[in-house]
């Protein structure tokens, strides 16, 4: 029993118990009480109208800047992937009529001109 009034871990582990306790019972009441939820319900009510305060300054900003805000940069990617999906039935379709009329191109590769020019040598003159 004495080494564990000697110990200064234990003192330390039961000073810090005991703060945790009464920090706890504190809080508990304070949150119970209806003045704490009023508190808090301002609190959330002035915090969603800066944010919302922010976005509207934010649009006004990339408007003026001529830059595209978060939902236009949305709106065009849903666009985009709606065209690409046209483009693989496409794909699809027109593979399909290829392989029932007997042309053996796939259209996924694409046809490139042959290279006729040549890179420049080391001496920096062409071939």
């Amino acid at each position: 029993m004495t080494k564990e009034i000697n110990d200064p871990v234990a003192m330390w582990q039961k000073m810090v118990g005991d703060m945790e306790k009464g920090f706890n019972s504190f809080a508990n009441q304070a949150m119970s009480s209806p003045e704490f939820s009023q508190v808090v319900n301002r609190a959330g009510g002035v915090a969603a109208g800066a944010q919302k305060q922010l976005g509207e300054l934010m649009e006004k900003y990339l408007v003026t800047m001529n830059l595209p805000s978060r939902e236009q940069v949305t709106a065009l990617a849903e666009r985009l992937q709606s065209i690409e999906s046209q483009i693989g039935e496409m794909k699809s379709i027109l593979s399909q009529m290829a392989a029932s009329s007997g042309i053996s191109q796939s259209f996924d590769e694409v046809s490139r001109p042959p290279r006729t020019k040549r890179p420049p040598s080391e001496s920096g003159e062409q071939k």
